[in-house]
Parts: structure tokens; sequence; C-alpha cells
């Protein structure tokens, strides 16, 4: 059984990047995630007049034949691949196989369901969680594989190191111009604040925001506060997706970021200030600090024309605005 028509082969001889219909079938998988949101806003405000998503209790990426049912439904012309099994270090130490297990069956589902109907267009977002722990910085997208990665996120990675393979075959068995994009620390609103399954940037805005309403006089961080991270605004991602499906076509995955980074410890003082919390900040140096740095070589994406817009104290101020906002629907402890 052949996954995809040949009429599909012959309209990917003949791709050309340029400005994406308006009119055309989009599905956006993953569309309330934090990016997969944002990516859904920038459609939106474009003119983008046929967008498709499903919740996941509407629709179980993991479930092969439910997926390859919706997308023969809906037969998009345009996917992006934004579903992610996600999680700060603490999620991904203590949960292996779901994140492997989880993202591998996502991702090959819903490739394997866009050969079948023929999609053309197709960008897949990893993470630059991809890179080697001690890759030289900033990391250009040739350091893939180079080294061994970090293992406190080594499932998550090996899932979007196999993602980024997937679109490479399709590119060379099929010739259609999927790509691949793998962004930065992204935040945001619409973040997931729980302790449990945060990353640094939104844990913290949910740690020092508790503090200062529970009036405690110590905040304290995992780690020494010494490694350093890039952050991205979702709503920079999103509009850098789609910039690279306007403008892309190649077979190296791409590397999205803003290429400056910051340390932890900068990082809690700046969300501390922003917070208005005024108490002080010790660090658990018994706990894993994870890869040194991770700031990532955007020559690429630069030289394709698109620069990020959203500075990182702007960007955390608008979030711990929304998060201020919406804290009667978030799920969130201390």
């Amino acid at each position: 059984m052949t996954l995809i028509p040949e009429i599909a082969t012959n309209v990917a001889s003949e791709f050309v990047p340029g400005p994406l219909d308006k009119n055309a079938n989009v599905y956006v998988a993953g569309h309330r995630g934090l990016v997969g949101s944002a990516i859904w806003r920038n459609l939106k405000n474009a003119g983008h007049t046929s967008l498709h998503g499903q919740s996941s209790a509407d629709l179980d990426l993991r479930n092969r034949a439910d997926v390859f049912s919706y997308m023969e439904k809906i037969r998009p012309e345009y996917v992006i691949l934004a579903a992610a099994k996600v999680g700060g270090i603490m999620a991904n130490s203590t949960s292996p196989v779901d994140f492997l297990s989880d993202n591998l069956r996502i991702q090959v589902n819903v490739m394997d369901a866009a050969l079948r109907v023929g999609v053309q267009r197709l960008l897949f977002l990893g993470s630059s969680c991809i890179y080697p722990k001690f890759a030289s910085q900033p990391i250009a997208e040739s350091a893939l594989l180079s080294g061994y990665l970090e293992p406190s996120n080594e499932a998550y990675a090996v899932a979007k190191i196999a993602g980024i393979t997937a679109v490479k075959a399709v590119r060379q068995q099929y010739g259609l111009p999927w790509i691949s994009a793998m962004p930065t620390n992204l935040y945001g609103k619409g973040d997931n604040f729980t302790p449990e399954k945060s990353h640094v940037l939104p844990a913290l805005i949910s740690r020092y925001h508790h503090a200062k309403v529970a009036g405690l006089l110590e905040v304290q961080n995992w780690g020494t506060g010494a490694p350093r991270r890039e952050f991205l605004h979702a709503d920079d991602a999103a509009a850098a997706c789609l910039h690279l499906l306007e403008h892309y076509d190649g077979e190296s995955h791409v590397n999205v970021g803003t290429g400056t980074d910051i340390s932890i410890r900068d990082l809690a003082h700046l969300i501390a200030q922003i917070v208005g919390y005024e108490g002080s900040t010790t660090w658990n140096v018994d706990k894993p600090d994870g890869t040194p740095q991770k700031l990532l070589d955007t020559s690429l994406l630069s030289s394709l024309g698109w620069r990020p817009s959203v500075s990182l104290q702007d960007g955390v101020s608008a979030t711990y605005s929304w998060f201020g906002h919406n804290l009667d629907r978030l799920r969130i402890t201390g």
C-alpha cells in the first residue's frame, strides 16, 4: 500500500517558495499549544480563511487510525506540525518513556497521514534540545549528531531528531518540499505554568508570583543559575515559521532564535523585578543545571530576511500580564 498518490510528487517538482494561498486548507497540529496557538493567531491575522485544528480531547494524535481519518476529511494543502508532549527538566527526567513514545507516535502518524493525502508543504517544529550537550556556541545546524545529548532530556531530543530525519526522508523519497524548524526556548501567553511540567521561564514567573502573594521571604531555584539560555517569544516563533514556509525550501533544518542569551540567574532577577517580588533568591546546587549554554546560530534564518521583534523585557512583561489575567483558569500550585 502506497502512502502518497502519484499526483503529489508531480506537484512537488514544480514547487517554488512564495506567499501562502490564504484560501487553502491549513492544518495546525497542536493549535492550542504555546507556539501552535501563536501560529494560528498569526495565520488569522494574515487573512487565512480555512484553518483546521483539533484539541487533544477531540483528536488523539497518538491514535493512527483517527489521525488518518481526520486528514482524509480535511485534506489540507499546508500542515504545521506543532503538536508535542513537552516539559521541563523534572518532567523529562521522570517520564522519559512518555516523552519518547508519545512524540514519536504523534510525528509518524501526522506525517504518514499527510503523505497519504498528498500534502505538499509541511513544517515540522522541533527543539534546540536536539543538539549535543557540549556543542560549540553558538550552535549551527551542522552540529546535529556531533556529540552526546543532555541526559535529562535525551528521550525527547531523540524523538525530535527522528522528526527531522522523517522530513529529510520525505524530501528524498517523494520530492516533497517539507521543512523543519528548530526553535530555541519559547515563552508567551498560553504557556504551561505548573511546577511539574513547565519550562524554566514560566516556572520562574509562577514561583515568584506565588512568593509575592504569599509574602515569602525567600525563593529557591534549581541549580547554580550559571547556565545560559536563549528565549524567543512565541509570537516571534510563529512569524518565523510562516516566513520559512514562504521563503525556504532546503534540506537542512533551520534554527529559530534571537541570537542572544542570558544566564538563568539574571533571568530570575529580571522576572523577580517584573513580578514585583522583593525577597531574596537562593540556589539549590544539588539540583541539575542541564546544558551549560544553548545559544543558536541563526545565520541561516537571518539570511532569509527574518529578525525577531519582541525584546525579552517586553515579552516577559506581556507574559506576566497574561498570567495575572488568567489565574482563575490556570492550574497552578506554589
